[in-house]
């Protein structure tokens, strides 16, 4: 059936908490009502990427990007779009024209963003395997099949630099050269999708708006090294994903793309799922093989390497979502094309979760050599509300932040870690002038010591003493002895710990220390936290001089605790203030004084 539109709706995770389905249904229903069902066909996609505006709905032919669309505004599209073929102004990204800066490839968020990760997201409907092949879907794999050797795929990731994108940078080639060279008849592949740093969502998204890329890409690793059985371990909190994947391995089946004999080439692979229960440290892969295995999620020393004695001791290819959603472009398109994009060490794309005080939140793809301050200031539209711009946390907790004075240092495996922060998986988490670093640091911290598994001394018994040295400055009870002690114990803990989570543990307070030193005296000399997070550390009082006595900051209190007459000076009982904030939030007069 020939369409007249194409109405696409975001189905990620993100936009579905926004009621995206629920809009989803609605436009499917207007469609009807209005006698326009079939006219239109209603689609819903995975994450456009643009998560500060969904939900999102895109109209094609016309290309409309409609933002924070509400279920309500079903109707009017439908009428205006559908039925009148004119767009709805006030739901365009940009109202201010009907014409120009409403496509895509027209929004700055978009404008830098080159995409091969995220090249279907958000413009098929992950549930039909059919427009997946549509767009090249399952090519990569039937030319592996039919006009390449094992070694010939191997050698065309080899030729595009492909490196791993979990945070270490592995040369992807080169694990599955060792896994293909390693004695034995059995041999997995296994699909890390145990994405576990605060704040990141690439390969969450990345499976939910196109799994098949990634089921490609494991066939393609089992074709290259000689394996037959692979897995994808995901952690249990995705549910999206996971129902998205299933639905995927049941219709590579059917078409013959996974199982028996695919395609009539004589070569099978076939793909399970296994759920995790969401331990970070099952990010490692060791760990992850100890739990896939059955058991507790736990490191072990390497070597052997899993390329050698892996999953079951059996030679073992792992990589993460990221890393194989890029493999079935690299082997259509070739690996001297991947290379000739981002730089000559760190070549292809990488994908960011852009979060914290920026403007526009969301997935970003850009290619490697891309600065820093292009994706916080370009892509991200700077800082939210005006503000100044403190630090850029990359890596996650394993990573560093990075300064004002390094935004022009161009994303790269090597730049990353001159600054004294990493890659990691891709979560980015901007700072502005209000958040205290000493606060990030105890966080990051404190995260490290829930999930660390406890295996060996340094990283428990590490984290645990950093964790108590920062929330005592954070309190007020430390000394400028504690931060020769955090840097004694973090440089331990970063050569002694058996795996990265301890072993990265201590860089954003490193790093912190580092560079915002003054910050962390501030702490322990002046008593003072100067952006008010540590409240231990802040004192809120009223300046009569300043107070009409508009009794807007009492009604607010939660407790209550301040007290005083309308149209006279309040005063607030700092024995009983929690030290919200409230009062200061809304005080319209300046009257309410944070110290």
């Amino acid at each position: 059936m020939a369409y007249r539109q194409y109405m696409l709706v975001c189905g990620g995770t993100g936009c579905e908490s926004g009621k995206s389905d629920e809009i989803y249904k609605r436009l499917i229903a207007e469609a009807d009502a209005q006698g326009v069902k079939d006219a239109v066909q209603i689609v819903k996609t995975g994450c456009f990427g643009f998560c500060e505006k969904g939900p999102i709905v895109k109209v094609l032919p016309e290309e409309s990007f409609y933002v924070e669309v509400k279920p309500d505004d079903a109707k009017e599209i439908i009428a205006e779009q559908a039925v009148k073929g004119r767009e709805v102004k006030r739901l365009l990204y940009d109202k201010s024209t009907r014409k120009s800066n409403n496509k895509i490839d027209d929004i700055e968020f978009y404008q830098k963003q080159f995409r091969i990760v995220l090249r279907n997201c958000g413009v098929i409907n992950p549930e039909n395997i059919e427009e997946y092949i549509a767009r090249d879907g399952y090519a990569a794999l039937e030319k592996a099949l039919f006009q390449m050797k094992g070694e010939d795929v191997i050698a065309e990731l080899k030729t595009a630099g492909l490196r791993g994108r979990g945070g270490a940078g592995f040369p992807t080639w080169l694990k599955w050269d060792l896994t293909r060279k390693a004695p034995g008849d059995v041999k997995y592949i296994i699909c890390n999708a145990d994405e576990g740093d605060p704040g990141a969502y690439m390969d969450r998204s990345t499976i939910e708006g196109d799994p098949h890329s990634v089921l490609e890409a494991m066939a393609l690793a089992g074709y290259a090294i000689g394996s037959n059985k692979g897995y994808v371990y995901i952690r249990a909190e995705y549910p999206l994903a996971i129902d998205r994947l299933k639905i995927a391995i049941a219709q590579a089946k059917e078409y013959g793309l996974l199982g028996d004999d695919i395609l009539g080439s004589g070569f099978s692979f076939d793909v399970e799922i296994r759920l995790g229960a969401g331990a970070f440290v099952c990010g490692e892969e060791t760990a992850l093989m100890r739990s896939l295995e059955g058991n507790r999620g736990m490191p072990v020393p390497k070597p052997p390497f899993p390329a050698i004695s892996g999953l079951w001791k059996k030679p073992t290819v792992i990589n993460n979502v990221e890393t194989l959603a890029n493999i079935p472009v690299i082997i259509t398109k070739g690996g001297a094309w991947f290379a000739k994009i981002g730089t000559e060490k760190s070549t292809g794309t990488k994908v960011f979760a852009l979060t914290g005080k920026v403007n526009n939140s969301g997935l970003v793809e850009v290619p490697m050599g891309t600065t820093l301050r292009e994706i916080i200031f370009d892509i991200g539209g700077g800082i939210r509300g005006g503000k100044k711009f403190k630090g850029v946390q990359t890596g996650g907790p394993s990573g560093g932040i990075i300064v004002e004075k390094d935004l022009d240092a161009p994303i790269s495996y090597e730049s990353l870690a001159a600054l004294g922060s990493m890659m990691g998986s891709g979560g980015m988490i901007v700072m502005d002038e209000d958040d205290c670093v000493v606060d990030v640091s105890k966080f990051y911290m404190e995260f490290c010591v829930d999930e660390s598994c406890g295996k060996c001394a340094p990283c428990r018994i590490g984290t645990n003493q950093m964790h108590d040295i920062l929330d005592r400055i954070t309190k007020g009870k430390g000394e400028e002895a504690d931060l020769a002690r955090l840097e004694r114990i973090g440089k331990a803990m970063t050569k002694a710990s058996l795996c990265m989570l301890g072993g990265s543990a201590a860089n954003p307070t490193l790093s912190t220390i580092r560079h915002f030193r003054e910050e962390y005296l501030a702490h322990i000399r002046d008593k003072k936290c100067l952006t008010g997070k540590c409240k231990d550390l802040v004192t809120y009082s009223i300046d009569p001089s300043k107070c009409i006595g508009c009794t807007l900051c009492a009604k607010k209190c939660p407790v209550p605790c301040i007290a005083g007459e309308r149209k006279q000076a309040h005063v607030i009982d700092a024995s009983r203030c929690v030290k919200c904030g409230e009062c200061y939030a809304v005080c319209k007069f300046g009257a309410v004084v944070k110290n």
